[in-house]
């Protein structure tokens, strides 16, 4: 079996193409590398310098993967907002044009990388798929409508799917520069002795779910949830505050955020359910946000960082 990942240079696609070699899965990668890093990549696996917008078809003509799992995209909220015609031929144009790729060489299935935000602001907690769609940014607008495109190109061409929605990803090799999360950003901080900031009180929440559960979750939709939309989360509640009191245990110290005004939009509170990747993939989260915490910071320092 051969599966090509796109935006496989990534902090997620690159812990999926771990996970696909643990299992003897051929692993090819198609990446701009605008975001992603050469250095994620497993030696092992194959790399395709190029755009998911530009002419894929002579990568899988030589490759002849049989899945997709397609994670490329502009992820950027605040991008989305003051250049939404980026972010749309990015997340959408390019979708489409994988997908036309994907139909003329048959690929047996594509898995799709989508998101939380497009749920936009919970009506009820925890979301789960029936919940409505109603993104605030771009960025959750044009998930939203790559999704449907998936949806249609299956309804018109066969081609089966997989569309995960993923809560707040967190974990090895993320990016704290740009648009990151805020636990990669908190120890970035932390790494170069910098302050933390909490925009609001800290006590709003978020589902945090580990990289290396998300890469099973991946592996798993290979075999199982055809044509389904399923969130891949832990369905668990994690204050800014919470993150502060845990990197406070794993450094043995103790951390004094500076509180600045909490930011306009912002939502409260989200969780997201996960019955439906327990029934559906079989799949269950391995990893409490302490356990995962840990294997970020360590990995971090294993980089030749230390906490000031």
């Amino acid at each position: 079996m051969k599966v090509l990942i796109t935006g496989g240079a990534g902090f997620i696609g690159s812990s999926i193409a771990e996970e696909l070699l643990k299992e003897n899965i051929e692993v090819v990668i198609v990446d701009n590398l605008i975001t992603g890093k050469e250095r994620n990549v497993p030696r092992e696996a194959v790399l395709y310098k190029a755009d998911i917008r530009d002419n894929l078809g002579e990568i899988f003509m030589e490759e002849q993967p049989d899945y997709v799992i397609h994670l490329a995209a502009q992820v950027s909220v605040s991008s989305s907002i003051g250049d939404p015609v980026y972010d749309g031929d990015e997340n959408i144009v390019g979708t489409i044009n994988l997908l036309k790729t994907c139909v003329r060489h048959k690929t047996k299935k594509i898995i799709f990388a989508s998101t939380a935000a497009l749920y936009g602001n919970p009506q009820f907690l925890p979301v789960d798929e029936t919940h409505p769609v109603a993104p605030v940014s771009p960025y959750g607008l044009s998930k939203h409508c790559a999704e449907l495109y998936i949806q249609l190109f299956s309804r018109l061409y066969g081609l089966p799917y997989t569309i995960l929605r993923y809560a707040n990803v967190y974990g090895v090799r993320q990016d704290a520069n740009g648009e990151a999360g805020v636990v990669a950003i908190f120890i970035e901080k932390l790494l170069n002795g910098e302050v933390v900031n909490i925009h609001g009180d800290g006590l709003q929440t978020r589902d945090f779910i580990f990289v290396e559960d998300v890469a099973r979750a991946n592996v798993a939709a290979l075999t199982r949830g055809d044509n389904e939309t399923i969130n891949i989360s832990t369905q668990a509640r994690i204050s800014i505050q919470d993150i502060i009191g845990e990197l406070s245990l794993i450094q043995a110290t103790s951390i004094s955020p500076v509180y600045l005004d909490e930011r306009p939009g912002d939502i409260r509170h989200s969780i997201l359910s996960n019955d439906k990747a327990k029934e559906t993939l079989n799949w269950n989260p391995e990893h409490s946000f302490s356990t995962g915490l840990r294997k970020t910071v360590d990995y971090c320092q294993s980089e030749h960082l230390s906490i000031k």
